[in-house]
């Protein structure tokens, strides 16, 4: 895959102000100095969006859950109990334990989870992921995209979770079976405040994205008048 191809195109469907995706990956060396945050990871990595690489791991993420979703610690005892009772987004410790466990957090495969804008890499060898942060209506040409060339009714999913399970964890599980799902996230209370009102995230694992690649120019993303109206649209919302 061409880097620079996607992002052209990228940037002809959605207007040259539309941020580019996050590409995130595991690494036994960090990319960049990150320094420790206390409560939600992605308070960290909002500053990928401005184009500074974040490397993510046990002892500068300062949320449980962030740790455990992003496969570096087991899952705290407390967690359970926290998600029902504290911040009451499962009416029952048991509800949370089984979202957990069908789950299957894998384990990270190195010491950092590395964050950076697409256009700072060369390649995606290695890369788990891509995380596109949409408005509306970037989102539905997304999702429009993402369902091009599929029959299965699941190729886009919004499932319970964490924002960082939303992000990473589900990427990383479809991502190493060779998947197809992609996911729409950021409805979890506790992320929503690090990012704008209008912005849920788009997660792409790789082993989807590169089919993608291939059928981006085939889609309604291209010579499709009902697109061109909402690119019109993005363009002007972002001038």
């Amino acid at each position: 895959m061409d880097l620079n191809y996607f992002i052209d195109n990228y940037r002809e469907a959605f207007g040259e102000n539309t941020g580019l995706p996050l590409a995130f990956w595991y690494s036994d060396h960090a990319v960049a100095d990150t320094e420790k945050s206390g409560g939600c990871m992605f308070k960290s990595v909002a500053q990928a969006r401005k184009g500074l690489p974040v490397s993510l791991n046990a002892q500068n993420i300062g949320c449980g859950g962030g740790k455990f979703y992003c496969g570096f610690t087991p899952m705290p005892p407390f967690v359970p109990e926290f998600v029902s009772l504290k911040e009451r987004y499962k009416e029952s410790p048991e509800l949370v334990k089984h979202m957990i466990e069908k789950l299957n957090v894998p384990q990270a495969v190195g010491p950092y989870l590395n964050f950076t804008r697409v256009d700072n890499l060369n390649s995606l060898d290695g890369v788990e992921g891509l995380l596109f942060l949409a408005s509306p209506d970037v989102l539905s040409g997304l999702v429009t995209w993402a369902s091009f060339d599929l029959k299965e009714e699941d190729a886009v999913c919004s499932l319970f979770g964490s924002g960082c399970s939303n992000v990473v964890t589900q990427a990383v599980v479809e991502n190493r079976k060779g998947g197809y799902r992609t996911f729409i996230g950021f409805f979890d209370p506790s992320v929503r405040p690090y990012f704008e009102s209008n912005i849920l995230s788009f997660t792409v694992p790789l082993s989807r994205f590169r089919v993608m690649y291939d059928t981006m120019r085939r889609s309604c993303l291209f010579e499709a008048h009902a697109w061109s109206l909402i690119r019109d649209r993005i363009i002007k919302d972002k001038a």
